[in-house]
């Protein structure tokens, strides 16, 4: 076997994950008719990845005002949460564990998604570039400033995600912390200009994060949440002149917290959302953070192993090798080839199976070769 370091498992809290080949967070946008529900499409496509040591699932919306992306999963209404019942036991009779990832997009959901309304943000501002709705691509429009009770219901929204969730028989869910979405604007000062507490000093900075956590903790235990921040550089038109201070801030109230997983995204030099010149903060956070550190972003199986053994994580999460590879764990095991993403990115956000679900297995490739 190649890499043996990856082929360990790994405790998180309560989770015993089977070997250290994550699988990313992807918004695939395949939830449509009826809207933002799962559908069997995508049963097929996270049971054909059980095999990776934790599956993050796609960004899902906790709420209709915090998500503006056309075909992305909601955990919301009853509806969805049955519609995801079948997705997590298909995962688990496969031997996997499956977390998912909740998101709420603050300014980067556009008002087409909300009948014209704007959509809220820590402050009035607006995010750089187009949304892509149904219509096409329009450009963002300036979001108002949250009330007191706007954050108060948002809050409510990730418990009653939190709780749907589980209802829905997940694993562990993972506070989308990352790229400059909801969490992300309190956090960094380009997009935070409060002046109440919840804005100005770090420690105000990420007060909005530790209260969401401390209700997603309340439903779950510590045990079982997760977190994925990007702390470096900026995302989406959200940025930071000091990132050492806010992300060292966020992660002693994580550390604090004792929560079952810190993920980082740190892009390399193509990397999507995100400047990539900037000095990775993973070591300084790291130095803080004593519990199993995932790290994110354009890894090859060897450097995967390499920062695994080293000790500068725990474990890898793959993101577009896990499109075109749905058992990918098993072809860096064995050595052996990876296949490329085809049509990209048409495929993938395209409603179709094709480039989602079509993609074979190394053993498929073999029998295939072998008729």
């Amino acid at each position: 076997m190649h890499h043996e370091a990856l082929f360990q498992p790994l405790t998180m809290g309560a989770l015993e994950a089977k070997n250290r080949i994550f699988m990313a967070p992807l918004t695939r946008g395949r939830a449509a008719d009826p809207v933002f529900t799962p559908n069997a499409m995508m049963k097929t496509y996270y049971e054909q990845r059980a095999g990776s040591g934790l599956i993050l699932t796609e960004a899902t919306g906790i709420s209709r005002e915090g998500l503006g992306w056309p075909s992305a999963p909601g955990i919301w209404s009853d509806e969805q949460v049955e519609a995801w019942q079948p997705i997590t036991e298909a995962v688990h009779a496969k031997g996997g564990l499956i977390a998912m990832q909740l998101w709420h997009m603050g300014r980067l959901v556009h008002p087409f998604f909300l009948d014209g309304e704007p959509a809220f943000s820590a402050s009035a501002t607006t995010a750089p570039g187009h949304a892509h709705t149904p219509e096409g691509r329009k450009d963002y429009e300036q979001a108002r400033e949250m009330t007191k009770e706007d954050i108060e219901r948002t809050i409510g929204d990730y418990r009653k995600a939190a709780e749907n969730a589980k209802a829905a028989g997940f694993d562990a869910v993972q506070l989308h912390g990352a790229n400059g979405y909801l969490i992300d604007q309190f956090l960094r000062e380009s997009t935070n200009l409060r002046t109440d507490e919840y804005g100005g000093p770090v420690e105000n900075r990420v007060r909005f994060m530790r209260e969401v956590l401390e209700a997603l903790v309340d439903v779950w235990g510590a045990d079982r949440v997760g977190i994925r921040l990007s702390p470096n550089g900026e995302t989406q038109g959200a940025d930071d002149s000091d990132p050492a201070s806010i992300f060292g801030e966020a992660t002693r109230v994580i550390e604090e917290m004792g929560l079952a997983f810190l993920e980082l995204r740190e892009p390399g030099p193509d990397g999507t959302f995100g400047r990539t010149d900037v000095p990775k903060q993973s070591p300084m956070i790291r130095g803080i953070y004593t519990g199993p550190l995932i790290l994110n972003s354009d890894y090859t199986g060897a450097e995967a192993d390499a920062d695994v053994t080293s000790g500068k994580c725990d474990a890898v999460s793959f993101g577009r090798p896990y499109i075109s590879n749905p058992d990918l764990e098993k072809r860096i095991a064995a050595g052996a080839h990876l296949n490329e993403n085809v049509n990209v990115p048409i495929s993938w956000y395209f409603p179709t199976a094709e480039g989602y679900i079509d993609y074979p297995t190394l053993e498929e490739e073999e029998q295939q070769a072998a008729e």
